[in-house]
């Protein structure tokens, strides 16, 4: 289980490490072609803009109370793109009272719909938390620091904000209503902010009303200006049926005309749902929208912009392309994708990681040995399930087919004490290892309607003795080395395990994936006990592998 600290000292000292290539999903063909989704992995609600350079994109999406939040991925291609970093570290830095409020799981509220933009030397995200209002952050830099975020509108309701810089210098900002807080929506939106974008200096006024006919649920507006004409990109219809809306005025109040400029048609593609559109140094655009997948999230799609009639028709003659040629670009980019695997050698979190809350360092910790350690939670007397456990630590699903084997060791100090792998959602199944008595049994957790506070289910699968046990009096504690597997293919999983990691043994029933609040299902580690008292034990995690999908 243990590595050398000499290892660790090397591979942290290594500043320039090689890309991460997936095993199971990458969209570039190696011919100058991509195959949709160009992002197979659960981006909800994507954004994005050309940054300073001309040759560099960056994207950032829906992460709702995970934390870190707001993802950063950046790319030279649109095509091939990897995670360089986060900009929000917590729910919100700065207001003491919401970073406890985020302190604990809060599913579904948070961070939604974000727009990022490069403005005058810097990058701003804005978006809506429906709970607390309008939101910003701002870098030079964003695959550095960014800035606290700062409150431009504070409210319930409000969400999907984009703003709009004008050739004046003024500032605009479209917004989408919650109809869940305030129990209106399916109208868009415009007020103008100060120049700094940091403050409303107007009252909104409704510029679009998608009520009683096709355009209802309208909702995550982008805005834009081109040629003299302003324009409000948006879906509508609904987020697996709906379509792709375009609209355009000579003033940012409008009125707005419309046209639908992307819908399903008679691919596969359902929705497609809100995005971002680009125009490149190279003459073209494009546009990157999300594809509703169910348990496995809103992946991302692109697909070219046709300008040529005065409106925006997007794909293959307004319908999703499957395959099409890259965008254009100065040199070839190489295959990259978002990261996978972890071998917990660094002494931080590998970027495709989040918690299902803000972190405490009770939640866990890198360790010097080259593994990372997740501590029990202290479930409440009354808990049922395992949905508000706040230090579950998961990443996206990456793929259709997939295969995910972890190596771990489970330390307990008390009874009840438990750990193992996981996958997440309103529904969510589990293989852990549980000590009992003197022993540990490996258990399969089911529970379906876990948001609704149903009960979970244990299935043994084995009785195993501890592989050690400490040697001394003083609060000893035994522990449980072991290889843990899940296989996904149809939105199902299976779990098996292995004492060797040679030979693996399927285990418990098929579980179907189910999404989470917004979020698609996820996979990952969780650690939990029952006894209030005692001394947390933990998992320590060696390494996560994702890997293609065998039988």
């Amino acid at each position: 289980m243990r590595k050398t600290f000499l290892l660790l000292w090397l591979l942290s000292a290594v500043s320039v490490q090689a890309q991460y290539q997936s095993k199971v999903w990458s969209p570039d063909n190696g011919d100058g072609t991509f195959t949709n989704p160009v992002i197979n992995a659960d981006y909800s609600d994507p954004d994005v803009c050309v940054g300073a350079s001309g040759e560099d994109y960056y994207l950032t999406a829906s992460s709702f109370q995970c934390t870190p939040g707001l993802p950063i991925l950046h790319s030279k291609d649109l095509v091939n793109w990897e995670i360089v970093g986060y900009a929000l570290k917590e729910l919100y830095t700065g207001d003491d009272a919401l970073v406890k409020h985020f302190s604990q799981p809060r599913h579904g509220a948070g961070v939604w719909a974000p727009s990022i933009r490069y403005h005058d030397g810097e990058y701003y995200i804005y978006w809506g938390d429906p709970d607390f209002g309008c939101y910003m952050v701002k870098t030079k830099d964003p695959a550095g620091e960014w800035e606290a975020p700062v409150c431009v509108i504070k409210g319930k309701g409000i969400i999907d904000t984009t703003p709009l810089w004008d050739d004046d210098g003024r500032c605009y900002l479209v917004n989408g209503w919650a109809n869940s807080r305030s129990k209106f929506a399916s109208v868009l939106c415009v007020r103008e902010l100060n120049k700094e974008g940091t403050k409303a200096i107007s009252d909104p006024v409704i510029v679009f009303d998608g009520n009683g006919t096709e355009n209802r649920t309208c909702e995550g507006p982008k805005f834009y200006k081109r040629d003299g004409w302003y324009w409000i990109m948006c879906p509508a219809g609904g987020v697996p049926t709906g379509f792709q809306l375009a609209m355009r005025a000579k003033s940012p109040y409008g009125p707005y005309e419309h046209k639908i400029v992307l819908q399903q048609g008679a691919t596969n593609i359902n929705g497609p749902h809100q995005g971002g559109w680009i125009h490149t140094k190279y003459g073209e655009d494009w546009f990157m929208h999300f594809q509703d997948k169910e348990a496995y999230g809103r992946v991302v799609h692109l697909n070219p912009v046709d300008w040529s009639s005065g409106w925006p028709v997007m794909g293959k003659k307004g319908e999703p392309v499957t395959v099409y040629r890259k965008p254009k670009t100065a040199h070839p980019s190489p295959v990259v994708n978002p990261v996978e695997d972890d071998e917990f050698n660094q002494p931080r979190l590998g970027l495709q990681w989040q918690w299902h809350a803000n972190y405490h360092q009770f939640f866990g910790m890198p360790t010097a040995f080259g593994t990372m350690r997740i501590y029990t939670h202290k479930l409440d007397a009354d808990a049922k399930n395992l949905f508000m456990v706040p230090n579950m630590l998961l990443q996206k699903t990456p793929a259709d087919a997939f295969c995910v084997t972890t190596k771990l060791r489970m330390t307990a100090k008390a009874e009840g004490q438990m750990g193992g792998l996981i996958m997440m959602g309103l529904d969510y199944s589990a293989l852990v290892v549980k000590r009992v008595g003197r022993e540990f049994q490996l258990l399969q957790l089911t529970c379906k309607s876990a948001d609704k506070g149903k009960p979970q289910t244990e299935q043994l699968i084995a009785t195993l003795k501890p592989t050690a046990e400490d040697r001394i009096d003083y609060k000893p504690g035994i522990h449980e080395d072991i290889y843990l597997r899940l296989r996904v293919k149809d939105s199902q999983v299976q779990f098996s395990w292995s004492q060797d990691g040679r030979k693996f043994k399927d285990c418990g029933p098929l579980f179907r994936m189910k999404e989470g609040r917004w979020i698609g299902a996820k996979f990952g580690y969780v650690a939990a006990e029952t006894d209030a008292k005692a001394d947390k034990g933990w998992v320590d995690a060696d390494w996560i592998r994702v890997s293609a999908y065998k039988d």
